[in-house]
């Protein structure tokens, strides 16, 4: 990436959340089973016309098996070796739709669809960068928005509010790795994201830094440095990602890892959440939520199910 920067070479990124498996290409070399969609550049499918209803089945854990994982991560909250962590399960799904008519039908602010792999239709951003700026949007936070209040509910919640103060405080200091001049630009403003079931609101916020004026031959190391993504891990994020080992019984994969465009100055990249893998045939769609000492393990769990969801009428 930086030898790209170096070369003002435009280029397409996706990184696991292991950091295991990195995939760079050129955005004039792209491979032909890779579609994707950010602000600055997609590469999309050909239009097809929707008229397939939709039949969408969720089979989630059962709730001892998530309480047993809830109990590992709440122990180690009690300890102090983490303020807020990010517990994730997997949630076998079965629908008559392909990864390719799911990438097609979602309304999402980033997609991408990688081999028949996998499908993400995520809602956040991870890092934008322009004008010599970079600019991270967290998002922490879910309610159903046909809740009589629920704006009102979901920013006056007491564990909602913990989990994201801790998640800004942990974006601020990474960003303070790369940039200068760091400031909370806008804390805590709730958008609206319609789903194939329902109506969801989510709180983000918006912080900012300036970057140094060499930061294209870098921008590879810039990246490195802000992962993985504080909003799927948690805070402190070294003895937090140590939890999430002992907590989760899988590998995430490219489930919380990132992808994004960059196009010779600028960058917009996404965390890839709202996501579905293909395992030999078996759709598995991946989520969770953040745990902090007020969770509660039900509502938790809940909101694990809550967010196995496609983004479309």
């Amino acid at each position: 990436m930086n030898v790209l920067g170096q070369n003002k070479t435009p280029f397409f990124f996706m990184i696991d959340y292991e950091l295991q498996k990195p995939k760079i290409f050129q955005l004039d070399k792209l491979p032909e089973n890779l579609f994707f969609k950010t602000h600055l550049f997609s590469k999309n499918l050909p239009f097809a016309k929707q008229s397939k209803s939709v039949d969408f089945n969720v089979f989630p854990i059962d709730f001892d098996t998530y309480s047993q994982a809830f109990k590992v991560v709440k122990l180690a909250l009690n300890r102090g070796n983490s303020y807020l962590t990010n517990l994730t399960f997997q949630t076998p799904i079965k629908t008559n739709l392909s990864l390719t008519e799911i990438y097609n039908r979602s309304n999402s602010s980033y997609k991408l669809l990688y081999n028949n792999q996998f499908v993400c239709f995520s809602p956040e951003s991870f890092v934008k960068i322009n004008g010599g700026k970079i600019f991270s949007f967290p998002m922490k936070g879910t309610i159903d928005a046909s809740i009589p209040n629920a704006k009102e509910i979901i920013l006056n919640d007491k564990k909602e509010t913990a989990e994201h103060h801790t998640i800004v405080d942990l974006i601020r200091n990474d960003l303070s790795m790369v940039a200068k001049q760091v400031t909370v630009e806008k804390l805590r403003y709730v958008e609206k994201i319609e789903t194939n079931n329902k109506s969801l609101l989510q709180v983000s916020s918006k912080i900012s830094g300036v970057l140094p004026d060499n930061y294209v031959e870098n921008i590879g190391d810039i990246i490195a440095k802000l992962l993985p993504a504080g909003s799927i891990c948690g805070a402190p994020k070294r003895e937090t990602l140590n939890i999430i080992r002992q907590a989760e019984n899988y590998k995430r994969g490219y489930y919380t890892g990132i992808m994004g465009v960059f196009d010779r100055e600028n960058l917009d990249s996404a965390v890839l959440i709202r996501y579905i893998e293909n395992e030999n045939g078996q759709l598995i769609y991946k989520s969770g939520g953040g745990i902090t000492h007020l969770s509660d393990a039900q509502s938790e769990y809940q909101e694990l199910i809550q967010k196995v969801y496609v983004p479309f009428n």
